[in-house]
């Protein structure tokens, strides 16, 4: 890990299939603590990095903490930066909570400036970001 980062929120999302039962959390740096964690419903591990991301800046907002997020997902911090998820994802019965949660998600980040930043996670230096769920074969 960068010896940098003095404290910061790390998210991560795991899906067993694609789409298949979501989740995801957010850990404290450099505490190692699960701030949040959410799942699993039906949906995608882009949808689960992006509501990751959008939940850990929503949840320092309310609570008025400041610091850094980190995602090792490009689609996720990309749609975050356009503020809207580009998911293929079909609405069904099983998928429409994950697809609700995305809309709410998008709808919070139109109405809310970010003011903390979001940067990717280097995997490639510092290894598996902390939040990890530690599931890749």
């Amino acid at each position: 890990m960068d010896s940098e980062i003095k404290e910061a929120l790390c998210v991560d999302a795991a899906c067993s299939g694609n789409p298949g039962m979501m989740e995801y959390r957010g850990v404290h740096l450099p505490s190692g603590r699960e701030v949040f964690h959410f799942g699993p419903i039906k949906g995608t591990n882009n949808i689960g990095e992006f509501l990751a991301i959008v939940h850990g800046l929503a949840l320092m907002k309310q609570k008025g903490i400041r610091m850094p997020i980190y995602s090792d997902s490009v689609s996720g911090l990309a749609w975050v930066r356009n503020r809207k998820a580009k998911t293929t994802l079909s609405y069904t019965e099983e998928t429409a909570k994950a697809l609700d949660l995305v809309r709410r998600a998008e709808c919070w980040l139109r109405q809310n400036a970010i003011d903390v930043p979001v940067l990717k996670w280097n995997t490639e230096e510092w290894g598996e970001i902390p939040a990890d769920f530690g599931r890749k074969k």
